[in-house]
Formats: structure tokens, sequence, C-alpha cells
């Protein structure tokens, strides 16, 4: 008996033991983590060589590097027919949305989408972070598309709502925004940059006060920060 049931337990995968040991590596030590996944890379690792990369480069805030290994990694994973090409070109995305590039972003995003697999959470987060490639853009059309797909799946997410009042205030829906920036109050009220984005509307519309106690709660929650310190800034138009 214990024989049969040692045969029907499954062995650990050693791919992705090496794996799990290589993105430990890439936290701790990113530096050592690029020579073993480079090292994994000559001898065959493929996928998760260089995905593990990629890590290393992210936790190096090596966005550009970072964003060209999740994406051969996504190229590599899709020649493979594996599923995990999806979430390969979310993260070249998004370290491409932090390198700046949201031409580079909002293509590896598309790739991400187009693929079918993500659904649910995954499909909205995706479509915000392309939206926010699209802002990057200029393309406010396909961002406000993205952006009301993302509140339909991921409905509890104050980015989300915080995202698209940003949009609605800067394209001059003031009524939109401030619905928005309602939502986003209510899922994050301690939380700096929607405060920030609050005043920004209340301001816009009108209600010089209701300006004033946004920025102050953003001062307040981050005062160190960038946006607590942009909030200090608006709070001396007002006098």
């Amino acid at each position: 008996m214990l024989m049969a049931a040692a045969a029907a337990t499954p062995r650990p995968d050693p791919t992705e033991a090496h794996f799990a040991a290589c993105v430990s590596l890439s936290e701790r030590d990113p530096a050592k983590a690029l020579e073993e996944a480079g090292a994994w890379q000559i001898a065959g690792g493929g996928v998760l060589a260089r995905q593990c990369a990629g890590l290393a480069y992210a936790t190096q805030k090596r966005w550009l590097p970072a964003a060209t290994a999740f994406q051969q990694a996504a190229e590599e994973a899709e020649r493979g027919h594996d599923s995990r090409a999806a979430q390969l070109w979310v993260q070249a995305g998004n370290a491409s949305l932090l390198a700046g590039d949201g031409a580079k972003a909002r293509a590896a995003l598309d790739a991400a989408l187009a693929s079918g697999v993500l659904k649910g959470a995954e499909a909205g987060e995706a479509n915000l972070d392309r939206a926010r490639a699209a802002v990057m853009v200029k393309d406010n059309a396909a961002a406000r598309a993205d952006l009301d797909t993302a509140l339909k799946l991921v409905p509890e997410d104050p980015l989300a709502w915080l995202l698209s009042a940003t949009l609605a205030r800067k394209t001059g829906d003031l009524p939109r925004a401030r619905t928005d920036i309602a939502e986003a109050m209510k899922r994050a009220p301690d939380e700096a940059s929607v405060a920030v984005e609050a005043g920004n509307i209340a301001i816009l519309s009108g209600s010089p006060d209701a300006a004033r106690t946004a920025w102050e709660a953003a001062v307040k929650a981050n005062p160190d920060g960038p946006d607590g310190k942009a909030a200090a800034e608006a709070l001396k138009s007002l006098g």
C-alpha cells in the first residue's frame, strides 16, 4: 500500500522548482539571478528562464530590459502554445508602462487580451493597464473604451474609478468625473492620489471649499510623497 501511495504521488516538477529558486534569488540578489537566468537560458531553460530574467531586471527597476525579457518569454510561450503567454504579455506591458513606453505597452497588452485566455478580473486589470497605455499615446477614445470595460470587470478597484475620473476631467466631462471620483473615494477614502484628483475636480466644478478639504486630506495622507506635495502646491493657489 505504501509503495502504491508513493507511486501515485506526483513528483515535484524540477523545472518549476528551478524557477521558484530563481525568483527567490531575484528578490535577494537580482544581479546573481540574472547570471543564473542567463546560464539557464543557455542550458535550455526557455520561457521560465527568460521570465526569471525579467523579474530580476524589475527588482533592479531596469524596466526596458525587463520588458524585453518578458516579451521574449511571451513570444517563446506562444510558439510553444503555452497558456502562460498571456500573463507574460501583461508583465511585458506593465514593465513598458513603467519605462514610459506607451506604444510598446499597448502592443503587449493587445497581445495579452487577444489571446482570449484572460477572464474576469484578469481581463479587467489588463484593460485598465491598456487604458493607461492609451493615455500615454494620447488616444483618449481608446482609453475610455478600455476603462469602461475595466469598470464592468473590476468594479471594486479604486484605481479604475480614479483613472476614469481623471480622464473624464481631462476631456471636459465634469459630471462623469464627479461621479467616478466619488466611487473611487468610497473604495479608497485614505488614498492620497484619489484625494488629489477629488480636489482637482472640485475646483473645476466651482467648489473651492471641497477642493481645499480634499487637498488637505491628500497632504495628511502622504505629506512627503508626490501626491501630498502636489496637493500642497494646489492649496497655495487657494490662498
